[in-house]
């Protein structure tokens, strides 16, 4: 089995050899999910599992990734935390981002953030999710600077849920950006603003898709196979020429 880096998996002729692969067969995974790693029994009952680095909640770890931020280094730093989902986005902008809030979902309740970014812009953009059965899943952007010399900003962000997209709102224009994340949701965002909306990344809670559990069983099973059918093979063989 190749990995993402074009490498050859090593013969796995052992248990100590499977062991020690499926230690390291979240290397083999593709890049999007380079987070996931796979929990390894020494019982040599090979549970597997899913297992990011996340904040503690209730004894267990949860699932979520910081993606970003992209943009400039202006402004001062600010970090809205861990939500149960995004409820509203609103923007304001022009040339660029001028400012962002957004209403979380807490148990059921909202929460609306600080507003982050200038008094500038414009045109207002209002995105209500149907939540709890919409939920953001993707966001694009560009960011460059506005004037000549100044630091890059957020020029234009394009928002995608499960079910539709929103925008893309203020000027396509300078560095691309985006993310994807499968059967992720955003539960968060962070960034940096001052006079405008300076940068922009978000907490995304990541439920890895069935079909990428299968992909990891099939290869487990594959190495494991290396293991057990020889010696199945040779007592077969045996017993053919007796």
């Amino acid at each position: 089995m190749e990995g993402s880096d074009g490498g050859r998996m090593p013969t796995v002729r052992t248990k100590k050899d499977v062991g020690a692969q499926i230690r390291n067969l979240g290397d083999f995974l593709p890049s999007s999910s380079s987070s996931i790693k796979i929990l390894f029994s020494r019982s040599y009952g090979f549970d597997l599992g899913f297992h990011e680095s996340g904040k503690e909640n209730s004894g267990r770890k949860k699932k979520t990734i910081v993606l970003g931020p992209w943009g400039g280094n202006g402004g001062n730093a600010w970090d809205d935390g861990l939500y149960q989902g995004v409820r509203e986005v609103t923007l304001i902008y022009g040339h660029c981002i001028d400012s962002i809030v957004v209403v979380y979902d807490k148990n059921g309740k909202p929460v609306t953030s600080e507003k982050h970014g200038g008094l500038g812009g414009n045109q207002t953009a209002e995105i209500k999710l149907q939540y709890p059965n919409e939920f953001l899943v993707n966001v694009r952007g560009h960011y460059c600077p506005v004037v000549f010399g100044g630091s890059p900003v957020i020029r234009s962000l394009k928002f995608e849920s499960n079910r539709r997209t929103f925008g893309p709102f203020g000027v396509e224009e300078g560095t691309p950006f985006t993310f994807t994340v499968d059967g992720g949701k955003i539960v968060g965002l962070k960034g940096r603003g001052g006079w405008y909306l300076d940068a922009i990344g978000f907490h995304v809670y990541h439920a890895p898709k069935i079909q990428l559990f299968r992909r990891v069983e099939k290869s487990f099973r594959r190495l494991t196979s290396t293991v057990w059918k020889p010696s199945a093979r040779r007592e077969t063989e045996k017993t053919t020429l007796r």
